[in-house]
């Protein structure tokens, strides 16, 4: 009898590849280089972590930046791989690449401020050795493999203010899960600070109040091997 299809071993857990000097260097830009600025944090008591322009201290050892312009998308890039290694600059080298003939492009505002579209996220990802997964909204979040997910990122309306006035109007904004130390937590740039979410469980109810206002989509930010293998999506 033929032997039975056995399915690839899925990592224990989701660790981020090491890049390459190469890689990083094309994903922060000119302004991501070493010496433009970037600011330096601690890490608890136990070290240090780098801490990026718009970057604000939270709790021990969780990065997070903080909404400037449009860049929602870079924010939610960096802060769910816990480090600066994106700037507007890379962002808009990638839109270029994406789009080389067209004049005005279509993965950015025309205004310059950022509002980069998912076909940019995917893009940086990949630079890393990353995989971006939609997740189908039509799955029980019970079949989502936390443990082989690197982070989330969600994007979902968002209420648009002036000053202190809110307007009637929703914009899509892209926002970041992201596990620190056993703790998932929101990392929405819109938020003074991260919000902690708890654990497994608490990041279902997270997502399942998310993607019930139907407009909320989410990206899995997986390694290659774990998006060739299957292994975000439990089987049973």
């Amino acid at each position: 009898m033929p032997g039975a299809v056995v399915r690839p071993a899925c990592p224990v857990s989701a660790e981020l590849p090491a890049l390459h000097s190469e890689s990083r260097a094309a994903a922060q830009g000119d302004a991501g280089a070493p010496g433009s600025g970037e600011q330096r944090g601690r890490r608890g008591a136990e070290g240090g972590m780098s801490q990026g322009p718009g970057a604000q201290p939270g709790p021990p050892s969780v990065y997070h930046e903080r909404q400037r312009l449009e860049l929602c998308a870079i924010h939610a890039l960096n802060n769910v791989l816990q480090q600066r290694l994106f700037s507007q600059e890379a962002a808009d080298e990638i839109c270029k690449r994406l789009a080389p003939d067209c004049r005005l492009n279509p993965h950015r505002s025309l205004l310059g401020t950022g509002n980069y579209d998912v076909n940019v996220i995917m893009a940086a990802l990949q630079g890393l050795g990353l995989a971006a997964v939609w997740w189908d909204q039509r799955r029980p979040l019970s079949q989502l493999a936390l443990p082989q997910v690197l982070g989330l990122i969600l994007n979902l309306p968002s209420p648009v203010s002036l000053g202190l006035l809110s307007l009637p109007l929703r914009r899509r904004h892209w926002v970041a899960l992201r596990q620190v130390d056993g703790v998932y937590y929101n990392l929405d740039s819109k938020l003074r600070a991260p919000e902690a979410l708890g654990d497994e469980d608490g990041v279902r109810a997270f997502l399942a109040a998310a993607l019930a206002q139907d407009l909320c989509q989410v990206l899995l930010v997986v390694t290659k091997e774990v998006e060739e293998k299957g292994c975000w999506l439990r089987t049973h």
